[in-house]
């Protein structure tokens, strides 16, 4: 429990949700309340009794609010160690009384930074400087003094001093652990967005190439993820799994999704979804994408989310069964029924008209996700976990016009076949390497992925492909080091190929696509997906 000390509290919060009922339950248990300018006008419009501190510490703001609760009658209440008698007679000497109980939430840095247009001078008056100090000096202090930073904490610590008098010791430590990571994260939003500033870059630039001029990566990485939840596992049922939130906008993300119905989430599930709501944001037209084991096994366009959805699962119904869906139209009843037809894991879309959910709640244990509208590029940069440290790099958001790829062979692609390739090139980069797709322009027909040989992935999509390949178009995510995948191709029918070129052989690729009769095109760029 906490030591003998006066009920004095200050408040000084940005955000004011649920300040006046806090106040006037901290008043009812006879605290007395300290606040700063907008926190105390607050108060005291709902009718709660406050001094303000510059009234307490006899000194006004100065600087235009930049400076009004950095004093020593501030600092010292908060920081003094009341169990010492040098401390105690310290603050007699001062005229000082201890503050038992701090309540602080600093300026909204991250909403400012992610607004667009947002001015470097705009930033720099969202660096808090008294917040953090008062957060800070209360952390330090918790075996005397409770901190809260967090609006969500502000009814058990009301019921706690109401059922005990004062915080428990734990209580207070726990809180205390909360302030220092969200002045942590506080500070770490600050140095990233200046950062990104000092380097011309932006969490949302789309590269192509790495910036010659400037660094491209920061000298620390800070990590700050929010905890969403606990899943049922991890990616075997022995190992346990939790999904976090980076901070900042990450509406239209998976991590933001929210969920509607079905069984609690599993470790895999997410990254499934992650998987397949990735890839099917790469079209324009109503679209389906299902995922199984993180790579696409069927994908359709149409006009309608019902025929997308029979497209792809066309392309392989045997591991359609038990599939991961995206769609990225809100989805309506006639889609919904189709998905419905047979055993999903998981669907995630960007909405869900009320038929579809009538549809999809006998589904009892489908879980169903509404995530929104997707943005234009992920937010943040691509990190990996590997033993002892992370990889970063941008997301893979190159745009390739297939209508202005290098046409190699003698025999230059049709606008059809070149719409066709335009589509396998899309859905070729979000198939794990070695990736193969067969498509036509609407839907894909076979996938080869994740094999150690190029010409394996060619041959594992002929094979899984339930349909003529003749005619076919096929899409490889890097180039071809021998003529062999081109004549497995050429066995099967297939019409054209867009590759990366780049191989030391590429005169005999191009030259075993011409015996062939195939059109060829360099893109120029590779799509691994390790």
């Amino acid at each position: 429990m906490t030591g003998p000390g006066s009920k004095r509290a200050l408040l000084s919060v940005f955000d004011k949700t649920g300040v006046v009922d806090l106040g006037r339950e901290l008043a009812s248990l006879g605290y007395t309340l300290l606040s700063s300018g907008g926190t105390a006008s607050t108060l005291k419009g709902g009718g709660v009794p406050v001094m303000e501190i510059a009234r307490y510490t006899g000194q006004p703001e100065i600087l235009e609010g930049r400076v009004k609760t950095l004093h020593p009658k501030v600092h010292g209440g908060i920081l003094a160690d009341i169990a010492k008698e040098s401390h105690r007679a310290d603050l007699d000497r001062s005229g000082i009384e201890p503050i038992s109980l701090v309540v602080v939430n600093l300026y909204p840095f991250r909403d400012v930074a992610s607004r667009p247009g947002a001015s470097l001078e705009e930033l720099i008056e969202m660096i808090d400087i008294g917040g953090p100090a008062m957060v800070r000096a209360a952390a330090k202090n918790h075996r005397h003094v409770g901190v809260i930073v967090d609006p969500a904490d502000y009814p058990a610590v009301v019921r706690e001093l109401r059922d005990g008098g004062a915080l428990r010791d734990e209580t207070r430590f726990a809180l205390a652990v909360k302030a220092f990571a969200h002045t942590a994260s506080y500070d770490a939003a600050i140095r990233d967005e200046l950062d990104r500033r000092r380097t011309g870059a932006t969490a949302k630039t789309v590269r192509t190439s790495p910036p010659a001029a400037t660094p491209a990566f920061p000298d620390r990485l800070t990590i700050e993820a929010g905890l969403v939840q606990a899943l049922r596992y991890g990616e075997n049922p022995h190992q346990r799994g939790a999904l976090y939130a980076e901070s900042g906008d990450i509406s239209g993300t998976v991590a933001a999704a929210r969920q509607l119905q079905g069984k609690d989430l599993s470790f895999n599930n997410i990254v499934d979804l992650d998987a397949a709501w990735r890839a099917v944001r790469e079209f324009d037209r109503p679209a389906a994408v299902i995922v199984k084991h993180n790579n696409p096994c069927g994908v359709g366009v149409a006009s309608s989310l019902k025929d997308a959805f029979a497209k792809a699962r066309q392309c392989d119904p045997t591991s359609a069964f038990g599939g991961i869906v995206a769609f990225n139209r809100a989805l309506d009843a006639a889609g919904a029924a189709e998905a419905a037809s047979i055993f999903l894991e998981c669907l995630i879309a960007p909405g869900y008209e009320a038929a579809a959910r009538d549809v999809l709640v006998e589904k009892k244990n489908l879980r169903v996700l509404e995530a929104g509208q997707a943005p234009a590029a992920p937010p943040g940069s691509d990190l990996r976990r590997v033993t002892g440290g992370y990889l970063l790099q941008d997301w893979d958001m190159a745009p390739i016009d297939m209508s202005k790829a290098r046409a190699v062979t003698r025999r230059r692609p049709s606008a059809e076949e070149l719409g066709a390739l335009d589509f396998a090139w899309k859905v070729a980069k979000h198939v794990k390497s070695n990736a193969i797709v067969l498509a036509r322009s609407d839907r894909t027909i076979g996938i080869g992925a994740g094999q150690m040989s190029r010409v394996d992935s060619v041959r594992l999509a002929v094979m899984k492909s339930l349909v003529p390949v003749k005619g076919a178009v096929l899409a490889s995510d890097a180039f071809f080091p021998f003529r062999d995948g081109i004549d497995e191709a050429a066995k099967a029918g297939v019409a054209a190929v867009a590759q990366p070129g780049g191989s030391l052989k590429d005169s005999e690729v191009i030259a075993a696509a011409d015996e062939a009769g195939m059109a060829m095109v360099f893109t120029g760029l590779r799509h691994f997906r390790h």
